[in-house]
């Protein structure tokens, strides 16, 4: 269970208290629980967590390791911080937002393309970080039946010349349902990410087995159970409700239907 914190905790008090509640909550889960803050907020956290079976995750980060690049993270940065993880390709770094979200004029600022999402997953594997790879469709290509083909082809693009799928995750999110309530049906997500394993091991054959695939999108503690149930679903990437630690707590000690 992932917690992409996006922009919702901004402050050191409020980031180190729910951290450090979700560390509590997470005691006795049966589950992997990461926090992936803004940033800045990354050391706080990671002292929050500290002595606790949470991992350390950040939201983004660079290809290069160091260089003239302003205001760009390092994935050594990331790893001399303490992060396992990583998140890579997030549908609002690629500039895929639902409708509205953001102004179209603005779009190019979030200026993420297959290309940058493949050469960060290399760079991540070499420094050692756990990728956390999104892939997802928007509701245009969603309603044109494009679903399949997008997010087969971002898994491609991601993975071209990856050598080792070990500590690989992928997070299937589609994009029209990140942040607005909106939530894909179980069944469908599940024949999306069965889709994404699929693909999995058509490039890496058995070693595909073991790969992690969550599913993110307006996830609740009300609907986490229905994609948990599902056979080919491992884990989800949580966006607001991971925010406060009482319902994320919700999240990670779900109850089966």
């Amino acid at each position: 269970m992932v917690a992409n914190w996006k922009l919702y905790n901004v402050t050191l008090e409020e980031s180190k208290r729910e951290a450090g509640d979700i560390a509590r909550a997470a005691e006795g889960a049966d589950c992997e629980v990461v926090i992936c803050p803004p940033a800045p907020l990354l050391i706080p956290v990671k002292q929050a967590i500290e002595g606790s079976s949470v991992k350390l995750g950040a939201q983004g980060m660079f290809w290069e390791e160091k260089g003239g690049f302003t205001s760009q993270i390092s994935p050594l940065i990331l790893k001399d911080l303490g992060c396992d993880y990583v998140i890579i390709g997030h549908s609002e770094t690629r500039g895929r937002f639902g409708v509205g979200s953001v102004k179209e004029e603005l779009l190019p600022y979030f200026s993420e393309t297959d290309e940058t999402v493949n050469l960060k997953t290399l760079a991540a594997l070499r420094a050692g970080l756990k990728p956390i790879i999104c892939v997802g469709e928007t509701i245009g290509e969603r309603r044109a039946g494009k679903q399949d083909e997008i997010v087969s082809y971002q898994v491609e693009m991601a993975l071209a010349k990856v050598e080792d799928i070990n500590g690989v995750v992928i997070a299937y999110e589609p994009v029209w349902a990140i942040g607005t309530g909106e939530f894909c049906d179980p069944e469908e997500a599940n024949r999306i990410i069965t889709l994404i394993r699929s693909k999995v091991r058509e490039i890496f054959g058995a070693k595909a087995e073991g790969i992690r695939i969550l599913y993110g999108g307006s996830v609740e503690p009300s609907n986490i159970a229905n994609f948990m149930k599902k056979e080919n679903i491992d884990g989800a990437l949580v966006g607001r409700a991971s925010a406060k630690a009482e319902t994320f707590a919700k999240i990670i000690h779900y109850k089966e239907p």
